[in-house]
């Protein structure tokens, strides 16, 4: 079941990103770090009504922030449409243990009909340059590359744009 996550649930919201970061730096994918995502940026996200997560047998197993605000990193970026009622889409995350079950699709379809009910005009996110399976992931639902963005927090290389154009 995917609903929003409750400010409770924040512990274990980030013992699952930081799980990935874990599993990420293992294979070389520098993207999260002990700084980021943190428990205030999720603080944020759940005052916001933009924290979701997914649940597999009452137990908390991924999460995703679907968000109307646009970053001012993203400012600069050649969107395929114009900036005025956009979808955003961070801090995906499954904890490991429920990597390669299509849990990931899951939130993704989630977010997806999120955007088409709600008469998004396009989804837009970010992922980091030297995660090639992340790249492919969103390639492969139809997401077109339109820029790059940087975040030196937390790493110093480039995060790709991508951009979904809804159909409504």
């Amino acid at each position: 079941m995917i609903r929003l996550a409750k400010i409770q649930e924040i512990p274990q919201i980030v013992a699952i990103t930081q799980a990935c970061a874990r599993d990420m730096m293992q294979q070389n994918i520098f993207q999260w770090n002990e700084h980021y995502p943190s428990k205030q940026i999720f603080l944020h996200d759940i005052k916001r009504n933009e924290l979701y997560v997914l649940t597999k047998n009452n137990e908390i197993i991924g999460c995703v922030v679907l968000s109307s605000k646009m970053d001012k990193e993203y400012k600069l970026i050649a969107w395929l449409t114009p900036n005025d009622h956009n979808l955003y889409i961070h801090r995906l995350a499954i904890h490991p243990t429920f990597q390669h079950q299509g849990y990931a699709q899951e939130l993704m379809n989630f977010a997806e009909n999120f955007a088409k009910q709600n008469k998004y005009q396009s989804i837009r996110l970010d992922t980091f340059s030297k995660n090639p399976r992340n790249q492919n992931f969103y390639k492969q639902r139809g997401y077109v590359k339109v820029g790059s963005v940087h975040f030196l927090s937390q790493s110093p290389y480039p995060f790709y744009c991508y951009e979904l154009v809804c159909k409504l």
